[in-house]
């Protein structure tokens, strides 16, 4: 088979002056919250009475991780902050850093970089030594986060940055426990996902605890976060707590503490009705009753009327600062706020004091928050459309002044909330640089497709300074959209702005565009790369880097192409001028190129040796991309020898390489951890196949997921899950994403629904199969081989169970001898190309002869002799063999058995079929074993076998299933998924060697373990 080569950042300086960061709004005592306490305490080795560093190092436990849940205002920060003053006083470090809800402005890892900056002033030289060994903790610093100068050149390696942050936490804790509080990860960009994500598998060996909070009522069906979490809590080590709504009790002892004066009953009866145990509202119902002084004003029927009317018991002043504020967000920083309201200090000073006291905002280290985020979009949802586009302004105004105030995701905000279109585009595209410079394609897309959608308005047309951007900005989102996984977007965008003349504007700007192009395609299978790159060449443009690159593009179509000869020279002179002008991520892609070339035109080990050489020279320049491509490669040299081991140990490195650098999803990372599922289904390693597909917790791009579940699919079909022929079916429309998603999908469903029964449908499927890969590849595709093996293997079983009319002889004959004739042609093609079939494409051409000859004997139409049919399959078992893919093999001897059988050996056939018959049940293979049944009867369980080892999960769930339950009873009353029992279901029966559930049951009681 072959295949084609990110939360807003808060201002360093925006820090509150003392006499108004001193102000702090009067609480009362943690009420009702003991319970949380206790158990967030022995989570995360929290034990009382170790007031010293020695005792608290000596209680805290190594590695510990929390993920805590509520409904908005139930009280999670509040227990955290409890948490954190105990953890103080215990001798611990602790720290907090907060997600805020920015929507499109994110910055990544804005929680992190606060929890960092806080680390920096309570443990300077700790974060100096770390900084030393791991400079790219230097992008955490606050200060350095609102500075875009800081973020230099070239993007940050996301593997860097995570392990600066852990290497950090490691050090801090060595000198005390540490705990690091993660708040409101409901507002998480996906670079703070993935980094906690890591920190959560990884652990730690000092003593920190994480523990990250966030809102349980926002995750609605799409959130991302939900995914996410679904992962994060199947992490061992991990633990969940609620906090859940407070007692009735509890609230009425709340409502007390709030207001000390006595409240008639009625209205303390209707604040516990109203606030249904969540903290918030019965804090929000109290404290507009004190400021109505009735009881009746206090219960508003809306909720936003009732937050709105703690604005209005502000002065003039103290509300126009809060409205303002309102348009930052849920945090301000004082500098931003100063500088953007109109008020002299000692006003603002005042009202500030206000509306902290009046318990609308609270200050931060820097600024002022709302005091819920629902407090401040009742706010700002209040304000009039005028006074919201005339703040904006203001805000944009001020940050364009002076950028160290905020982020240019901030001013983008802004600009575009108030109607200036070229600043907001000029912005936007600054913020996706950003977002790129610490490795978050994700986020960059976002910002660039904003700054896209923007250029388009004929006030940033009409100005003079955007014009020559748009090719810049094309390609920045153009690569961005690579590597977050989306390469067939970006295609689609350099295509278009081919034909825009406001792009391709000169012929630079399109030998650029050209260039994408043909790189694009040859990372989507949308096309011949080779018609673009050619045409931009003979633009002749005088930029001799830029010549460089449309070089080491030509070199790769044309090897595309099969015409490694002229490749080489075009390599050539890319490498010598790429070296010229010192370009080295260039230089190691060339390298990579020329490795490539070399596994068709030199011997296998000196192949391998410059695949390894180019691996070597793009890691050691830190060319990912190329050495994402060089790591791939070398796994298809060695795949293609049959060394399966080695390729997927060296596609499992690619693939980690991918995920360390932020770019899971791009060219050759996503490739390579698709391989890796590949061969983990070759080698029988299901249940790894399974794991390395589960997309858990990950926001994967179309096509990547429909690859991954092609994997899926293949191990459903081996182990006779046919309702999955359903989902196959309709991942139909995903087919013209990637060539390789019908051949793997749809090859699967083949065996799908010719297992079900329904031969006609897998017949037509393979049709539709083949014609659309020819159409994204070629006609002759060397996996036709394997597409034809497969459907002429459903239909030789299909007849051999049931027989064959007379009119349907010639068919199926005629059928199969094309089918198998146009193989052979594809064989003797390669071989004339002196490319010929390695181990793989051996051992299906071996399987589709000896399939033909199986349908040729059951029709009787040019049968062959038994001893030719018999040799046939013996080669089929063989080959399969020493391919290495062990299903394939035991199928392949399965038929052998048959056809022993029928021709007269059935001794040698039953000892073909005990050599499968291991197989068939290790990997839970139902239809396999069917049919094994058929050639030797019914099997008896090997009870003498090894000893079976289930896990405690799995043990639960199999008296279950002795019991009569079905998938969705288990999951019911183990609390877990139908689709998470389905996999635990299938991995005992896999155990067992069981071809069903009666049948494991049995098992199970004759070994002794129900």
């Amino acid at each position: 088979m072959s295949r084609h080569d990110a939360a807003r950042g808060v201002g360093a300086d925006g820090a509150a002056p003392d006499r108004i960061a001193c102000v702090r709004p009067v609480q009362p005592d943690l009420i009702g919250r003991t319970d949380e306490l206790d158990e967030l305490g022995r989570a995360v080795g929290l034990h009382r009475g170790a007031a010293t560093t020695a005792g608290a190092a000596a209680g805290a436990t190594a590695g510990a991780a929390v993920l805590v849940a509520g409904d908005a205002g139930v009280g999670k920060t509040r227990v955290l902050d409890e948490l954190s003053r105990r953890a103080a006083l215990a001798g611990w470090t602790a720290v907090t850093g907060h997600c805020v809800d920015f929507g499109d402005s994110a910055l990544p890892y804005l929680a992190l970089s606060e929890a960092v900056g806080r680390l920096a002033a309570a443990h300077s030289a700790v974060v100096e030594s770390v900084a030393a060994d791991h400079a790219s903790l230097e992008r955490l610093l606050p200060r350095r986060r609102v500075d875009p100068a800081s973020a230099g050149g070239d993007a940050v390696d996301r593997a860097e940055l995570v392990e600066a942050v852990h290497a950090l936490l490691e050090a801090v804790a060595a000198e005390r426990p540490l705990l690091v509080v993660v708040e409101d990860a409901h507002w998480a960009d996906a670079s703070t996902r993935d980094l906690l994500g890591v920190l959560f598998s990884r652990g730690f060996r000092a003593p920190v605890a994480l523990v990250v909070s966030y809102r349980s009522d926002d995750l609605h069906r799409r959130h991302p976060l939900r995914s996410a979490l679904a992962t994060w809590t199947r992490t061992p080590g991990v633990q969940r707590l609620v906090v859940e709504p407070l007692r009735d009790g509890d609230v009425r002892s709340l409502v007390r503490a709030l207001h000390p004066e006595p409240l008639p009953a009625a209205a303390v009866e209707t604040i516990l009705r109203r606030a249904e145990g969540n903290a918030f509202f019965v804090e929000e119902l109290v404290g507009a009753t004190r400021a109505s002084g009735s009881p009746a004003d206090a219960l508003p029927e809306d909720l936003a009327d009732l937050l709105l009317l703690r604005l209005e018991t502000l002065g003039e002043e103290a509300q126009q600062v809060v409205r303002v504020a309102a348009v930052a967000g849920r945090q301000v920083t004082h500098a931003l706020l100063a500088a953007t309201v109109d008020l002299a200090p000692t006003a603002l000073d005042a009202a500030l004091r206000e509306s902290v006291e009046r318990h609308v905002l609270v200050p931060t280290d820097r600024g002022y928050a709302f005091r819920h985020a629902l407090l401040g979009e009742a706010i700002y949802d209040d304000l009039l459309p005028g006074e919201r586009i005339r703040l904006h302004a203001t805000y944009a105004a001020t940050l364009a002044a002076d950028d160290t105030r905020g982020t240019a995701a901030e001013l983008a905000r802004h600009a575009r909330a108030a109607q200036d279109p070229v600043t907001a585009a000029l912005a936007s595209v600054r913020a996706g640089d950003e977002a790129m410079a610490v490795g978050g394609p994700e986020e960059a897309v976002r910002h660039y497709e904003t700054a896209l959608e923007l250029a388009s308005d004929p006030r940033v047309v009409a100005d003079a300074g955007w014009t020559h951007r748009r090719v810049d900005l094309v390609l920045a989102l153009a690569g961005a959209l690579v590597s977050a996984g989306r390469a067939g977007r970006a295609h689609q965008l350099a295509e278009s702005g081919l034909g825009d003349p406001q792009v391709a504007v000169d012929a630079a700007a399109r030998a650029e565009l050209l260039g994408a192009v043909s790189m694009l395609r040859g990372v989507s299978d949308a096309g011949d790369p080779l018609p673009p790159v050619e045409e931009a060449l003979a633009l002749e443009v005088d930029d001799e880097p830029l010549r460089a690159r449309l070089l080491a593009l030509h070199a790769k179509a044309l090897a595309w192409n099969d015409r490694d000869a002229e490749a080489v020279p075009a390599a050539t002179e890319a490498l010598a001028l790429a070296e010229r002008h010192g370009l080295t991520r260039q230089v190691a892609d060339v390298r990579t190129t020329l490795a490539r070339i070399d596994t068709r035109l030199a011997r296998p080990a000196v192949a391998q040796a410059s695949l390894e050489a180019a691996v070597e020279h793009a890691r050691a320049v830190g060319a990912v991309p190329a050495e994402l491509r060089a790591r791939y490669l070398l796994g298809q040299h060695l795949h293609g020898l049959g060394d399966l081991d080695r390729a997927a140990e060296v596609w499992a490195q690619a693939a980690e390489v991918a995920v360390a650098a932020g770019l899971p999803w791009s060219p050759y990372g996503f490739d390579a951890r698709f391989m890796t599922a590949l061969v983990a289904v070759e080698q029988g390693r299901w249940d790894d196949a399974l794991a390395i597909a589960d997309l858990t917790g990950q926001s994967a791009p179309r096509a990547a997921e429909a690859l991954l579940r092609g994997q899926v699919h293949a191990v459903a079909a081996g182990r006779g899950e046919h309702a999955l022929a359903t989902e196959v079916l309709a991942f139909e429309e995903r087919w013209p994403l990637d060539a390789l998603i019908p051949l793997t999908s749809g090859a699967a469903g083949i065996d799908l629904l010719g297992g079900a029964g329904d031969l006609d449908a897998a017949v037509d499927l393979h049709a539709r199969i083949v014609a659309a890969v020819a159409r994204l590849w070629h006609p002759a595709f060397q996996a036709q081989v394997r597409l034809h093996s497969l459907v002429l293997g459903q239909v030789a079983s299909a007849l051999s169970r049931s027989g064959v009319s007379g009119a349907d002889r010639k068919r199926w004959a005629a059928y199969a001898q094309d089918l198998e004739a146009g193989g052979e042609q594809i064989a003797s093609d390669l071989a004339a190309r002196q490319d010929p079939f390695g181990p793989e494409g051996l051992a299906w051409l071996a399987r589709l002869r000896a399939e033909s000859a199986r349908i040729r004997w059951s029709t009787g139409v040019a049968a062959p002799e038994p001893d030719e049919l018999v040799r046939l399959w013996d080669a089929a078992v063989q080959t399969a063999g020493d391919f290495g893919h062990l299903y394939e093999t035991a199928r392949a001897r399965t038929r052998l058995a048959a056809v022993l059988r029928a021709t007269g050996d059935p001794a040698r056939a039953s000892r073909e079929a005990e050599l499968a018959l291991p197989v068939a049940r290790r990997l839970g293979a139902r239809p396999l074993l069917a049919d094994l049944r058929r050639v030797v009867g019914d099997p008896a369980p090997d009870t003498g076998g090894p000893a079976v080892t289930l896990t405690p999960r799995e043990s639960e769930i199999l008296a279950l299933v002795a019991q009569g339950r079905s998938n969705g009873e288990i999951g019911r009353q183990l609390f877990i998924s139908t689709k998470t029992v389905s996999v635990h279901v299938s991995n005992v029966l896999a155990k067992l060697g069981a071809a069903g559930r009666t049948e494991a049951a049995a098992i199970a009681r004759q070994r002794g373990l129900l």
